[in-house]
């Protein structure tokens, strides 16, 4: 019998992308903003590569157009490529038609760098909310199979509270067709979801407890769904003059990252989003 495979992905974005930075680096700019992708992609091909895991790289359409060959490494290593919209812009702010135009621009900047169409999508900041459920309407009109926008936690910002955490399918309201629904991993504990599959909290949370929560899901039959972006490997990166929460969320631990994340890699198996749908019988194999 296969051992259970868990699905890890990483939001490829620079730095001064980040939604708590948007005050410092106003879009017009960011192409006068020298990058540092390249640092952090290193660290992570490097270390899946070591442990033989696979993953999903959620892509930007800017970041593909400008670094085309990050897109092709990806592939050429067995991953996957999917969608993280064009440029990081919350999806209320798109609304529908913006969106659909968001997703086709971002299809052909990944085509143009060698991707085949994308199934699977993100949101900036986990933006599919209930504000924003027409979504998936516009996902299923564009053939995307699955989705990981949807955070079944309270936030100020994002989050659906009530949302069932696993896999799930996701009829579009508008009558479009169905979305498969796979949330980065969350934990039950004091009568509420808690986020832990990832980003700041991979490096707020102790390791243990990180491990815990993917050891329990395992023991229940459940995939944990895991994810990490490009920048979290980089600290040596500027330091940005924000507000302090936002520096506080941003730079806390990022030294610990790539520590953490080998150490995972080298205790559970880890593919791409689209196998483990594959795996649990959510999507055809193929």
């Amino acid at each position: 019998m296969t051992a259970l495979r868990h699905a890890l992905s990483f939001d490829v974005e620079e730095y001064f992308q980040v939604a708590n930075f948007y005050d410092q680096f106003p879009r017009e700019r960011w192409d006068e903003v020298p990058s540092r992708l390249d640092v952090g992609m290193q660290r992570i091909l490097g270390a899946l590569e070591r442990h033989g895991a696979r993953a999903t790289f959620f892509f930007l359409g800017w970041i593909a157009e400008r670094h085309p060959h990050w897109v092709t490494r990806c592939l050429e290593a067995g991953h996957e490529v999917a969608s993280h919209g064009y440029d990081h812009v919350f999806l209320w702010d798109l609304g529908p038609e913006g969106f659909d135009e968001d997703l086709a621009k971002t299809e052909r900047a990944l085509a143009a760098a060698g991707a085949p169409r994308p199934e699977g999508f993100r949101a900036c900041t986990f933006t599919v909310t209930r504000r924003s459920w027409w979504a998936f309407d516009v996902l299923a009109r564009r053939g995307y199979a699955y989705d990981s926008s949807v955070h079944p936690v309270r936030h100020p910002v994002y989050g659906v509270p009530d949302f069932a955490p696993g896999i799930s399918r996701v009829p579009a309201p508008g009558g479009a067709g169905e979305v498969v629904e796979l949330p980065v991993s969350t934990w039950r504990a004091l009568g509420r979801n808690l986020p832990v599959g990832g980003g700041g909290y991979f490096r707020l949370l102790p390791l243990a407890i990180t491990r815990g929560v993917v050891e329990r899901l395992e023991a229940a039959g459940r995939p944990a769904a895991l994810y990490l972006h490009p920048w979290e490997f980089d600290p040596e990166q500027p330091r940005v003059p924000a507000k302090a929460t936002a520096r506080l969320r941003h730079y806390l631990n990022l030294e610990r990252t790539l520590p953490r994340l080998e150490a995972l890699l080298a205790r559970f198996e880890f593919t791409t989003y689209r196998q483990v749908l594959e795996d649990q019988g959510a999507l055809r194999s193929r």
